[in-house]
């Protein structure tokens, strides 16, 4: 999938007013220039009010609570449940499965393939391989670490070029008879690439392997249509599409998550339970043991809600106007090093890079001062980092609030960080 046009006006000082939070002022009066929602995403006035309602007139434990105020929590969170199916094009809400963020939902998948009882698609063991890539994040690496070891499965992975993109010369090699799970980000988090998920899973379903898609950069930022995408698991996080923090979204494919065991034991994933044993609910109620998040999910169906009526199209497309206006004016300046894709043609709105001289953490401490607030380290890519001989990038990251008068500020910062630092 690709970022596709605006359908309608874009007015980015209209949606503004929306975000309470942008109005801050910060120390020195300085108004606050927000570029790091690839860490998190504001949120919008619609999203605080659905979740402050909630608590103040409708909280209750949900599929438990036999009263009204239990109703209406209950019929609320799943109303949440609803929302987020329809946003992206999921063919059955039992499809949709909560979790407390995306890390959760990828490890959820990696343990309940290792431990599988069924002969067929996607179960690990040893002599299989698992495929990933260089520019994962962390929660996309690990997982299938963890589960190549329990399993005795054998972890391969896809290099990056010198470009930021995935290098796909070795895909016939790496993806072979022996491969059963691929496992991808749609958008890097690091190198903002937007990543060919229609050739990899079409190689990877070609020898009947199972795809696993990291979409937690891709949800905020593109319309997401699972079912016309292909894949058999996506995974995302609410907080950084103007979301709550506390709920992450696993989808899959019914009749997969069908023949799943549970990744947690407890109240609500239950069929009946007896002294001698236990037998499941079907999903998404297997997957979702003990108490859920309840607020979480009538926020993140207020999010969609708030993201629908704008229309993804006219977010990607504000998406793909900020980043090549911040990719124009951030690459005029002596010193600085984009670290991946240098054109917004198929990528995503958050920009790594390094200035000749000063750190990152210093970077992102002088900018702070200007009232810029970006994020430093190795945003849990350390693989990446080390493809491109660095142990650490600042990555200011754009949203649908995002000006042209704030990449000033932060082409401004920097100036005057160079300044500083004499560089």
């Amino acid at each position: 999938m690709t970022i596709v046009e605006g359908t309608s006006t874009f007015d980015v000082a209209r949606i503004r007013e929306d975000f309470p939070i942008l109005g801050r002022r910060l120390s020195g009066d300085l108004p606050l220039v927000y570029l790091d929602s690839a860490n998190t995403s504001q949120k919008p006035r619609q999203v605080i009010d659905a979740i402050d309602d909630h608590y103040r007139s409708h909280n209750a434990n949900v599929a438990r609570a036999m009263h009204q105020l239990g109703a209406e929590a209950s019929e609320a969170f799943e109303l949440g449940r609803d929302k987020v199916a329809a946003f992206i094009g999921a063919p059955s809400r039992d499809e949709v499965i909560f979790t407390k963020n995306a890390s959760e939902a990828l490890n959820l998948v990696a343990r309940v393939l290792g431990e599988a009882s069924f002969e067929g698609q996607g179960r690990v063991g040893a002599g299989d391989e698992i495929v990933i890539t260089e520019m994962e994040h962390h929660s996309n690496i690990v997982p299938w670490q963890q589960l190549a070891q329990r399993t005795g499965a054998t972890l391969r992975w896809f290099g990056v070029t010198d470009e930021g993109r995935l290098d796909l010369d070795d895909i016939d090699t790496l993806i072979t008879e022996r491969t059963k799970i691929v496992s991808l980000t749609w958008v890097s988090n690091m190198l903002g690439t937007i990543n060919p998920l229609d050739v990899v899973i079409a190689k990877a379903h070609s020898v009947g392997a199972l795809v696993v898609v990291d979409a937690s950069q891709a949800v905020p930022q593109i319309p997401v249509d699972v079912a016309a995408l292909g894949a058999d698991f996506v995974a995302f996080t609410g907080h950084k599409l103007v979301g709550p923090t506390g709920i992450g979204v696993l989808w899959g494919r019914y009749d997969l998550l069908a023949e799943l065991p549970p990744f947690l034991g407890g109240g609500e994933m239950i069929e009946t339970v007896t002294m001698q044993g236990s037998t499941y609910a079907p999903p998404p109620a297997r997957f979702e043991a003990g108490t859920p998040p309840i607020a979480q999910s009538v926020g993140l169906g207020a999010a969609v809600d708030y993201l629908s009526a704008i229309g993804m199209e006219n977010v990607a497309a504000h998406e793909q106007r900020i980043t090549a206006y911040a990719l124009g004016a951030m690459q005029e300046i002596d010193g600085l090093t984009v670290v991946g894709p240098k054109e917004a043609v198929m990528r995503g709105g958050a920009i790594s890079f390094t200035l000749d001289g000063v750190h990152p953490h210093d970077v992102s401490q002088l900018l702070d001062s200007r009232g810029v607030a970006v994020r430093a380290g190795h945003h849990c890519a350390k693989p990446a980092h080390l493809r491109f001989g660095v142990q650490s990038t600042t990555r200011a990251s754009f949203y649908l609030y995002t000006t042209e008068q704030e990449i000033d500020a932060l082409v401004e910062a920097l100036h005057h960080t160079k300044k500083y630092f004499g560089a």
